[in-house]
């Protein structure tokens, strides 16, 4: 494990888990190296996604984010990957602004 990756974990709780988010299969190969908790797949194809649960092989959680819709949420699972995250629900969510007023009387 490079020195990189004994830093972050010195620098963190004992129960603080470590992602590494990657875009790309090079990115995810070297990521790998650091020995993270779970890798974070962004933005990738389908096709990708399976070829990087491959190349993890059950060594780390790996969760698939970026542009995923729940149209699409079945096929990305399908790729093997251990999590799947919809953004496309918060974004779109309608904000309710909530204020908490003290008054002292």
């Amino acid at each position: 494990m490079p020195p990189q990756a004994w830093l972050a974990r010195a620098s963190v709780a004992h129960l603080v888990k470590i992602e590494v988010e990657v875009d790309t299969l090079i990115q995810l190969e070297e990521a790998l190296g650091f020995a993270p908790d779970a890798i974070l797949l962004d933005n990738m194809s389908v096709d990708e996604l399976r070829h990087a649960v491959a190349m993890v092989a059950g060594r780390v959680v790996t969760e698939a984010s970026g542009r995923i819709t729940l149209d699409m949420a079945a096929q990305i699972a399908a790729t093997g990957v251990d999590l799947v995250s919809i953004g496309w629900l918060t974004h779109s969510a309608p904000i309710l602004d909530i204020g908490l007023d003290y008054r002292d009387s």
